[in-house]
Parts: structure tokens; sequence; C-alpha cells
């Protein structure tokens, strides 16, 4: 027993403890883990279980798009950071309506009729006449719509007299283009010049199918033309109303004599350019706005046609370069330069500038142009252009050149000024010899001057 006693056991090796940095980590690991799986399976659930209850409530088109709306608010220009006027208004070719669709507008609004079955149009077009003093914009829409509403059949002489009256509004005289109704005045405390554009009246129809227009009018100062602002559309009407504010900033009293107010009043085309319906020319040497301030000055103007501006002015003429090289079927145009050009612009001035068009058996196959030339009415353009011919063995026989001399403008269409046709039937004069010389004498460069013709 002693020996068994004094014998070594056996060796126990001791095991490191386990390091409390480690467990904290393995406990906050599977905390994290915890609870990401039960917000999965939340989620999950809701999503299950969620559903909309309209109760046959249906939500309408036109409330979306207007709670999604994200239109910005008009630009405004402060005074102090150098602006030139404070009110922009929105394009005209914004908010387009789609084709087929009939809008009607008041002051700027816009409103959608209302579909109407086969018996109640029936019904309607018996029973229902409606006079000629609606429009579009007339103010008293609620009383017409009352009268008409009533459902009560007019007498044979009240039918021949509305007959009368829509027949004798119809006849309108070609040459009056209406009337312009605006105020003016000066602000002396914020140095600007106060417009506003009112109203029109009587404005031709540029429509010819709904016998209407959608106007719109433009506003610039001359003779600087820095300063352009125009009015909102008011679909289908010949009397629009716009109450519009524009003012320019930065203006002195003492400039306000050599301005002057250029409105131009333009119909508003979908498809192709504006139709201009005529301008007002408004020269402020002789208006007094003084005392305007608190009490701004009402205007009315007559609308003429911006052709008249073009009465009893010669055209011009234009120097003409040309080559022609039968061999390789082409002939070189060079447009050299004007003169004499008619006063354009208010300022005295022009911006020409020249369109080529090539032409074969009376079609138009090719289209040049030259830069535009500003304030000028001598202009020098020195610009060359080569047109590449259909091959024929009649030579120049069935071509011709179309020379379109225009003005340039930013507000409105570009205009006319005069125009030369070389070669064809219509060919007379120094056009017919000048393209004589050219055939008779190929591969040479051959400059003649032409007058220029109205269009």
């Amino acid at each position: 027993m002693e020996e068994g006693l004094g014998q070594p056991g056996p060796q126990v090796q001791p095991v490191d403890p386990v390091s409390w940095i480690l467990f904290v980590l393995v406990c906050v690991g599977g905390a994290g883990l915890l609870l990401i799986g039960t917000a999965l399976i939340c989620h999950l659930a809701r999503k299950k279980n969620k559903k909309k209850y309209n109760f046959g409530i249906k939500k309408s088109w036109n409330q979306e798009r207007a709670f999604l709306s994200l239109r910005k608010p008009t630009p405004v220009t402060i005074p102090e950071k150098g602006g030139h006027y404070l009110k922009k208004s929105p394009s005209p070719t914004e908010h387009r309506s789609p084709p087929g669709e009939t809008t009607t507008d008041g002051a700027g609004g816009a409103g959608s009729d209302t579909a109407l079955s086969p018996v109640s149009e029936c019904m309607q077009k018996k029973s229902l006449i409606i006079t000629p003093q609606q429009t579009n914009n007339n103010h008293g829409d609620d009383d017409d719509d009352l009268k008409v509403g009533g459902g009560l059949a007019a007498s044979p002489d009240q039918a021949a007299a509305n007959t009368n009256n829509n027949s004798a509004g119809t006849v309108a005289d070609p040459t009056k283009l209406g009337k312009l109704f605006f105020t003016v005045k000066y602000s002396f405390e914020k140095n600007a010049l106060v417009v506003t554009v009112n109203k029109c009246t009587n404005l031709p129809a540029k429509d010819c199918q709904n016998k209407s227009s959608d106007p719109y009018v433009k506003l610039q100062l001359l003779p600087e033309k820095q300063h352009k602002v125009k009015t909102r559309v008011l679909r289908r009407t010949l009397n629009p109303v716009y109450d519009e504010d524009f003012t320019f900033y930065g203006i002195h009293f003492n400039q306000l004599p050599i301005l002057t107010l250029h409105f131009v009043v333009l119909s508003f085309d979908r498809y192709s350019r504006d139709d201009v319906v005529g301008e007002v020319m408004v020269e402020l040497e002789n208006i007094d706005l003084t005392h305007t301030d608190t009490a701004p000055l009402p205007l009315v103007r007559e609308i003429t046609p911006r052709s008249m501006k073009l009465k009893n002015q010669g055209r011009g003429e234009l120097l003409v370069s040309l080559c022609f090289q039968p061999a390789a079927a082409r002939i070189t145009v060079v447009v050299l330069k004007a003169r004499n050009l008619p006063k354009m612009d208010i300022t005295g001035l022009s911006d020409p500038y020249v369109k080529i068009y090539l032409l074969y058996n009376g079609q138009r196959i090719a289209k040049k142009k030259t830069h535009v030339k500003k304030r000028t009415l001598n202009p020098v353009f020195n610009e060359s252009f080569v047109f590449d011919l259909p091959k024929s063995e009649d030579g120049l026989e069935n071509v011709q050149l179309e020379f379109m001399l225009l003005d340039w403008d930013r507000v409105t269409k570009n205009e006319v000024i005069g125009r030369l046709d070389l070669g064809g039937s219509g060919c007379e004069g120094s056009a017919a010899h000048h393209w004589d010389e050219i055939q008779t004498c190929p591969r040479r460069q051959i400059a003649q001057w032409h007058k220029l013709k109205p269009e």
C-alpha cells in the first residue's frame, strides 16, 4: 500500500480559459442574425396580407396627373441682380392637346367636351339653337348655357332672325385685322417699364375649318431687341383676353423716347410655323409716362399687316456668280453680295440671308443657304455652293436655280425680301442672258447683278 501511494498519478494538463471578448462577439452576432430574421419574416407577412379596398371608387387619370405634376414655378428675376424683365410667360408650345381632342379655353383654362350618345345628340340638334354671340372667352358663357340648355324650341321668326345675325356676323372686312388693347406705365421706384397686354378683338380666323384661331402676342423693345416676352396661347377664339403684365427692368426714364414697343399677334399652329396675324408699332417718344406710376395709360391700336412696310420700296439687287461644268455634271454658285435692300426692321436695317434651291423638271431636289448678316442693307456673303446635276443629255434645259433673299427674325417668321429665278421658261431679261452665257462659256465663273422681284 505504501508503495502504491508513493507512485505518481496520471499527468493532467490545464485547459486555457475562453476569452471574454470572443464570447461577447458571438453573442452580438447571434442577436443580430435573430433580429434580421425576425424583420424579414414580418415584412413578408405584411406584404402577403396587404390588400387594397377601393369600394368601387376609380381613381381618375387627371387626379394622378395633378398629383405627379412637378412643374417648376415661373422664374422671377430680381432687379438688384441685373435682370431685364420680371415675368416670363410660358411657351405657347407647352400643354398641347393631342390630335382629335376638343378643348375650350377661357382665361387660360382648359376643359374637355362630354361625350354624348347618338340619341342625345339628335335630341339636342332638334331642340337647341345656339346664338352667334357664344365665343370661347366670353364671360357670359353661363348665361348662354342657361338660355340654350332650357330645351325651348325657337319660333320660325326667331330662327330667321338668328340666321340673319349669323350671316351678318360672318361677313368681315378682310383688310381689318382687329385691335390690340394694352396699358403702359413707368415705375420710378423700380426704374422699370410695365406693359400690360389686355386683349385683342375681331381677329381674323386663321383656321378655316373651325373658323377660329389660337392667338398669342409677342412683345419686344426696339431698337435693342434684348427684351422679348410673349403671352399664353388661348384656344379657338377671335377675341382673346390676356391681362398679363410684363415688367422691363433697367430702363431709365430718359431712355424712353428712343424706344418702340413692337407687338406681333400670331396664331399658334401645332403642325407648322405659326401664322402671323399682324403687328403694332408704338413709339414712346410722343407718349407722356410721367404720371403713369399710379394711373397706367390705356392704349388701343389697329393691328396692321407686316407686309405694309415693303410697299413702295425696292427689293434690292443680288450679285451672283455661276460656273457650269458639263463633264462633271455640276454647277457652282457663288453668292457674292447684295445692295440697296429694303428696311425690314424699325431700326432701319435688315438681317438678310440667301436660300438657294435647285429645281429639276419643276421640283426642288437640293437646297443651300448662306449665313445671316446682321444689321445691314448691303451684305457681303462671298459663299460658294456646288450642286450635282441629274445626268441628262439636255444640259441645263430642265434645270432651274431659285434664289430667295430673306430677313431673319428671332421673334416671328422670316420674311421674304425678294427672289430671283434663273433658267426655265419664265426666265427673262438679265437672268436669261446670264443663264445663256454660262452654257455658251462652260467652265468659266461668270458674275452678274440681278434685280430682286417680289414673292
